[in-house]
C-alpha cells in the first residue's frame, strides 16, 4: 500500500518517510513516528492501518541523521541497537529530528489539504509529546507509552492541540507514580491506562496486549475523527 519518498527538512537535510495513501480521497493526514527500531515491518503495517482507515499516513525515517535505512527486529541485540541509535539522536543539537518531524508534517498538509494528526510509539511516543508542544500544523496527538515523557522536564510542556495518551500498567519503563504526576501536570489531556505491558501495540513483540491494542486504536481513530475531520 505504501512507498519510501525523499523529504527535506529546513535544515536542507534529505531523508525517507514510508506514505500509505488511502484508496479514495484522505479525510486528513496522519503523521506516525517510529518506536526505536526504525522504519520497519510493524510501523509500516501501522501507517497503512491509518490509510486504510482513510488518511495519508506519514512515517518518517527519524533515525537517518545518524545512521540510514534501520530496519530492526525485536532482539536484545536489536533493542541494544535501536537505544544507541536513539541516545544519538537525542544528542543532537536543537532542534535535531524535530525539524524532520515538521517536514513531515508539512508535507502531509501540502499533500492533503486537511488537518493533520500525529501518533507516536515509545521514543515516538516521546517526539509525538514534543511535536504536540513544539511544532507547528498539528490538530491532535497520540503519544503511546512515550518513555521519558513522565519524568523531569517533559510534563511541564505545554501542548498547542489535543493530546490523548495510551499507557500501560506494568510497563517498567514508565512507572504508575509517574504517569500519576503527569496526569496532574496535564489535567487538559485524555490518559488512558491499559492493563498491559510496554510496547502492547506491537504484534510483532512478546508484550503485545490484543485487547488492549484494539481499544487503544478505536480511541484513537474516534479522537482523530473529532479533531482531523
Amino acid at each position: 500500500m505504501g512507498k519510501f519518498i525523499n523529504l527535506t527538512s529546513a535544515d536542507g537535510f534529505v531523508f525517507p518517510a514510508y506514505v500509505a495513501e488511502p484508496a479514495g480521497t484522505p479525510k486528513a493526514a496522519v503523521v506516525v513516528l517510529q518506536e526505536i527500531f526504525g522504519v520497519n515491518s510493524h510501523i509500516r503495517s501501522v501507517a497503512d492501518g491509518y490509510a486504510a482507515a482513510g488518511y495519508l499516513a506519514v512515517a518518517p525515517a527519524t533515525f537517518h541523521r545518524v545512521k540510514p535505512d534501520v530496519d530492526l527486529g525485536y532482539t536484545e541485540a536489536d533493542m541494544n541497537a535501536g537505544f544507541a541509535l536513539k541516545t544519538a539522536v537525542e544528542a543532537l543539537p536543537e532542534p535535531g529530528v524535530l525539524q524532520d518531524v515538521q517536514a513531515a508534517i508539512n508535507h502531509a498538509a501540502q499533500s492533503t489539504g486537511g488537518k493533520v494528526g500525529i501518533v507516536g510509539y515509545c521514543w515516538g511516543g516521546l517526539l509525538t509529546w514534543r511535536a504536540a508542544a513544539g511544532l507547528s500544523g498539528l490538530s491532535a496527538a497520540v503519544p503511546y507509552y512515550g518513555g521519558g515523557m513522565t519524568v523531569g522536564e517533559e510534563p511541564a510542556r505545554q501542548p498547542a492541540c489535543p493530546v490523548m495518551v495510551h499507557f500501560g500498567d506494568q510497563d517498567h519503563w514508565i512507572p504508575m507514580d509517574t504517569i500519576e504526576t503527569f496526569k496532574k501536570a496535564q489535567p487538559g489531556v485524555q490518559v488512558f491506562v491499559y492493563e498491559a505491558n510496554h510496547g502492547f501495540n506491537c504484534d510483532q513483540r512478546g508484550s503485545y496486549d490484543e485487547a488492549a491494542a484494539k481499544l487503544a486504536k478505536e480511541r484513537t481513530l474516534a479522537f482523530f475523527a473529532q479533531h482531523l475531520t
